[in-house]
């Protein structure tokens, strides 16, 4: 008997992953590499409203040091939070080659 809104199935990867026996801890690496990806793209559209921001900053400054002083630290303190999620990929990357595991990229 078909239901009031016909057959629903679970998605492929999930049929895949039933399949094949799964179970091997893989969903955790699919569930980090989503959050790696959103939280280094949020840090990058963040990091370059920073910049721009700063940069209006610096230039409408006309000369008064501590706007120019504020300014300058916007700018570096973005420069400083970019490269550390840089080397979070950079370390998650590293840790992945070292165990045999893709964690940026995981396949099911």
């Amino acid at each position: 008997m078909i239901g009031i809104f016909g057959n629903i199935q679970a998605p492929e990867a999930i049929q895949k992953f039933e399949t094949t026996g799964g179970g091997n801890g893989n969903g955790i690496f699919v569930f980090l590499s989503a959050i790696f990806k959103l939280t280094g793209t949020i840090a990058g559209i963040y990091f370059v409203i920073q910049i721009i921001l700063a940069g209006y900053g610096y230039l409408s400054a006309s000369g008064d040091e501590k706007k120019t002083s504020k300014a300058w630290a916007t700018i570096w303190q973005s420069i400083i939070g970019i490269a550390i999620v840089a080397s979070a990929f950079i370390l998650a990357n590293t840790i992945g080659n070292w165990l045999g595991l893709d964690i940026l990229n995981p396949t099911i």
